[in-house]
Parts: C-alpha cells; structure tokens; sequence
C-alpha cells in the first residue's frame, strides 16, 4: 500500500477541505477512522499543519470531487511517493549533525509521554538507556540546559512512528490496569467469624 507524503498532515487538510467521510481519509492517509474523526474534533494534530495533496501532485481535484459523490469510492494516489514502511532492525540511526537534539526529544518524551518505555524511547530516536534513565532522575549532566522539544519536529522521527509507539503503550497499560469489581470502596472480603467460639458473657441469676 503507498501513502502520501506526510499522511497526517495529508488528513488534515482533507478534513478542513473537503466533504470526504473520516472512513475515505483514513484508508488513503493510513490512519484509523477514529484518528480522522479525532483530527475533526480537534482532539489529533492539533499542531499540524494542513499539506495540500492537490498543490504537490498526489491528488487532483477530479479524484477528490469523485470520491465526495461516492462514499464507498476510495481515492486513488496519483503517484506513489513514501511505499509501505519496513519494520527496520536494530537501532536507529542518527545524523551526527541531529544527535546533540536528542536530549532535548528524551525530555519531551518522558514529560509528555511518560507510558512509553526507555525501550520505545530509545528505538524512536536512537538513543541509549542509561542517557533515559538520566534524564528521567534528573541527573543528566546538562539538566539546567534541555528544551524539552517534539522528536518530530526536530527530524529524529516521524509522527507516524510516535503515533504507533503511543499506541502500543496505551495499549500496554490498560492490560495492567486492574479489573474493576464490584465491591463498593472500602468493603474488601470479610473475615468469617464463627460465632460458636466467640467468648460468651458470664450471666448469673439471683
């Protein structure tokens, strides 16, 4: 499946320039159909700005008026730009000119993603636990010195790629969140008594 480039910033613009359904966005964009409706709510992207598909070539007007008369019509990409991801091995690589941000991406990451795992941080943006686990307890040796900034927008991954990891780690904590029962707060089990041996009063008549 190709998508086009920058597909979130692709759906955006979609939904605030056309009457296609959230279902059309999504199969062309890649994204869920609840993602699309989150983009309209304003609840998705909401610091992503719009990319014109028609301006750069991936769609025309004809493909777009098509599938608006017709929701069970998907649209078409004029041309592949971006084929399917492969799920890449090992560690990421990064730039040398772009790894002196990566503290900076860490510190976003852990304050406003604090579910993902070093593992995941590690694997968006290149980077090694222990540099993590520093930043998390605050003993990194630059502290006083990080900007906390988006790892998308410094180039260090894509909002694809974050997406996906938020996701997953969502996804892993709602298996750990415990069940909810029915026992009102504060009632747990109680305790049997048997009443048999409980020390009966010492009652004597006159």
């Amino acid at each position: 499946m190709n998508l086009p480039l920058m597909p979130k910033a692709t759906a955006v613009w979609l939904v605030d320039n056309t009457k296609l359904t959230f279902k059309q966005i999504g199969e062309f964009c890649g994204l869920h159909e609840l993602e699309v409706q989150g983009i309209a709510d304003g609840e998705v992207a909401q610091n992503i700005v719009g990319l014109d598909p028609i301006g750069n070539g991936q769609l025309t007007k004809e493909e777009i008026t098509r599938c608006e008369g017709d929701p069970a019509e998907r649209l078409k990409l004029n041309q592949p730009v971006i084929p399917e991801a492969k799920k890449r091995k090992g560690p990421r690589y990064t730039p040398v000119s772009k790894r002196q941000d990566r503290p900076d991406a860490i510190a976003w990451l852990v304050r406003y993603h604090p579910e993902l795992t070093d593992a995941q941080v590690g694997k968006l943006i290149g980077t090694t636990k222990p540099t993590i686990a520093s930043i998390r307890n605050k003993t990194h040796w630059n502290m006083t010195n990080l900007k906390p900034t988006d790892p998308v927008s410094l180039g260090l991954c894509s909002q694809m790629e974050l997406d996906d990891a938020i996701r997953i780690a969502a996804a892993r904590m709602e298996k750990l969140r415990p069940a909810q029962t029915d026992t009102p707060a504060g009632m747990g089990e109680q305790p049997y008594i048997d009443l048999g041996k409980m020390p009966q009063p010492d009652i004597t008549f006159d």
